[in-house]
């Protein structure tokens, strides 16, 4: 069998104490045959305080799950499972019951999560704490359009940009911005 990701619920809180845990027992030869690598995902966000202060944090985006790489060889994956599944916090993987084979996460979909940690390079992708409305005036802090003032004309909150309407010689002018390249007036 090949290496693959598969998913473990935790109760939410005991992520890092179940990654510890599996660390520990990665030590034993044998199990380290079967778990090859363990990751709770995390994420950078930028968060807006009520004093306009911004200030990133790194927070947990999959919060009561963990991901596991294994191998799940013919005749050596149940007692390593066994062992997880006994895991203080660790309630059993994704998609089965009782002693089954645990069902791997398609190769995109781990890509995309992978991305999203920081795990595998791509675009550096912020998210910012959603703090704005339409029609608020904002003024644009970064890029091209730095200093100018308009007002919020449309949010597309899963991309992070929105659209402001700013004033370019005498017109109003839609321009799409980074919400993290706003900021309130």
């Amino acid at each position: 069998m090949a290496r693959e990701w598969y998913i473990l619920h935790t109760y939410s809180g005991y992520e890092n104490k179940v990654e510890k845990f599996i660390r520990s027992y990665m030590e034993d030869p044998e199990f380290s045959k079967t778990v090859l690598d363990i990751k709770v995902p995390t994420e950078e966000v930028t968060i807006e305080g009520k004093d306009g202060k911004k200030k990133n944090v790194v927070r947990k985006f999959l919060p009561g799950y963990v991901l596991l790489e294994m191998d799940l060889e013919e005749g050596v994956w149940l007692d390593s499972l066994r062992k997880i599944k006994k895991i203080a916090g660790a309630s059993g993987f994704v998609g089965t019951k009782g002693n089954e084979k645990p069902h791997p996460i398609p190769a995109d979909e781990i890509k995309t999560i992978l991305q999203r940690a920081g795990e595998l390079k791509t675009n550096k992708h912020v998210m910012v704490k959603q703090t704005f409305e339409v029609g608020e005036t904002v003024k644009i802090v970064e890029g091209p359009f730095d200093t100018f003032v308009g007002k919020i004309d449309e949010l597309n909150l899963e991309k992070g940009k929105a659209k402001v309407m700013v004033g370019i010689l005498g017109r109003f002018t839609p321009v799409e911005v980074e919400l993290s390249q706003v900021e309130k007036i």
